[in-house]
């Protein structure tokens, strides 16, 4: 990891759960991290928890699933850190109705802010590693639910779709950075269940909560951790998937 000492990382969806675990780790690390969220008091907050650690912490409020507003924020860090050497797109919601029984605008939201904002991002980060002439890394936090459908039961709308959607573009954009022999990596970095607030966000009734909390989880930690591994390796190594499943996990 010391390479990516004083460099600079933009994670999304940075406020709460697996992107604050990511921040604080990459900071740990040595990096300058840009946390990009709506909540920006929740930002604060996190801000002054990582006073005296290694790297920095940069507060930008932002709402990925609006082009301008992310597009602007991309902009920001280019003007006050010069560019981008590590993408993390991390935000991400779900839905806890079935998806016959679902909206339009809340199908669009959960293409924007799974899928879209994860492909303005990779584009941004890109253009800012190619500018520059520097190795990059971009690591799209998907889901199993990108490789595999769950149950009926289980109802999650279109997110499953979005997350498949990010396994290609992940893969699509592999191709092309190997066809231009650019020094950019990009992973997708797949999860089993993890134990944050997305459930709760999800509007899932208390039944359902309640038998969440007795399945097998990770925890936020265990997904920094494994951004650091995937960092951590080679030049010349890239990881192209990583799936971690918590113990015992039957889905």
């Amino acid at each position: 990891m010391d390479r990516w000492v004083g460099k600079v990382a933009v994670v999304t969806g940075a406020s709460a759960g697996i992107g604050a675990a990511i921040a604080e780790a990459l900071v740990k690390e040595g990096l300058l991290v840009v946390g990009f969220a709506r909540r920006q008091v929740k930002l604060e907050v996190l801000a002054k928890s990582f006073h005296g650690l290694k790297g920095k912490f940069y507060v930008k409020q932002c709402d990925v699933s609006n082009e301008e507003d992310l597009v602007a924020a991309f902009n920001w860090v280019k003007t006050e850190l010069g560019g981008i050497d590590v993408l993390v797109n991390n935000a991400g919601v779900i839905n806890s109705r079935k998806f016959l029984d679902d909206d339009i605008p809340s199908l669009r939201n959960m293409l924007n802010v799974n899928f879209v904002a994860t492909a303005i991002g990779t584009q941004e980060a890109v253009a800012s590693m190619r500018s520059r002439k520097v190795p990059g890394h971009i690591i799209n936090i998907n889901s199993v639910a990108g490789h595999v459908t769950p149950p009926v039961p289980m109802a999650i709308s279109a997110y499953c779709s979005t997350k498949y959607a990010v396994t290609a573009l992940t893969e699509t954009v592999r191709k092309e950075l190997a066809a231009a022999n650019a020094e950019i990596k990009i992973t997708s970095l797949s999860p089993g269940f993890v134990a944050t607030e997305i459930l709760q966000k999800a509007s899932y009734d208390a039944t359902v909560l309640e038998r969440f909390r007795h399945v097998p989880h990770l925890e936020p930690k265990d997904i920094s951790d494994a951004v650091v591994y995937v960092l951590g390796t080679p030049q010349n190594v890239q990881i192209t998937e990583l799936t971690i499943r918590p113990l015992n996990e039957t889905m």
